[in-house]
């Protein structure tokens, strides 16, 4: 493997779990901090939901932790256990986020629509990636006189770049849907002024994740762009 390689991906998994740890450690601070209104963050998104004129998404409990999603397909807003019975800060910063994207993909915001068009494409391209790399892993033994890797460089490249298109255009959908969140409980008055900035601390954490997730993976693109430049 090359030693550049190996040091862009140690990198990026270290960078990925100090956010990501720092993520669970704000989750767990912040579940414990009771909402002063008392509201479970099933009745703030039902809430929320209404507020915004929105009747045909349904609020339903999945299992995990830090599962919490909004399904455009089916139109619901998936709350893990803790968030959806939850009366806690994170409860309510989770819940009216999730809702964002919910209020995103009625109103027809840009992002939303460009990121749900581009999911099967991801998805494509994921398979795609995968059966490369196997082909060339075990093609080089069976195929010794074929450059596979040469061959199949352009393929990854092509994928790399759909993953990253996918990265970027999901950032401006996470930080708009917080941002949609924030004003809603405040104008709400779910939270007092103290509950407001732990739980913009909060989604400001989750929101780092998927800035790393984008930037990371721009740099896998690059790197085997550079690669590909380079091949001679």
């Amino acid at each position: 493997m090359d030693f550049g390689f190996l040091v862009l991906i140690i990198g990026i998994m270290l960078v990925s779990w100090v956010v990501q740890n720092n993520l669970k450690r704000k989750f767990k601070k912040y579940s414990k901090v009771g909402l002063n209104i008392g509201l479970t963050g099933r009745e703030i998104a039902e809430l929320m939901l209404r507020d915004n004129h929105i009747h045909d998404v349904r609020v339903v409990s999945v299992q995990g932790r830090l599962t919490d999603h909004y399904n455009p397909a089916d139109k619901t807003v998936n709350l893990s256990p803790e968030i959806y019975e939850g009366r806690s800060v994170m409860a309510a910063a989770v819940a009216a986020h999730e809702c964002g994207h919910a209020v995103q993909h009625a109103t027809a915001y840009g992002p939303l629509e460009m990121r749900s068009a581009l999911v099967p494409i991801q998805n494509a391209s994921g398979r795609i990636i995968n059966t490369i790399f196997m082909v060339m892993l075990f093609g080089s033994f069976l195929m010794t006189g074929l450059d596979l890797f040469t061959v199949g460089l352009p393929i990854v490249i092509g994928c790399y770049f759909i993953f990253t298109l996918f990265a970027f255009i999901t950032l401006p959908v996470e930080y708009d849907a917080t941002k949609r969140a924030l004003a809603w409980i405040d104008e709400r008055n779910i939270v007092t002024s103290g509950e407001h900035g732990m739980a913009e601390d909060a989604l400001n954490a989750a929101a780092r994740t998927y800035l790393v997730a984008a930037l990371g993976s721009l740099a896998m693109l690059l790197y085997y762009v550079l690669m590909f430049m380079n091949r001679d």
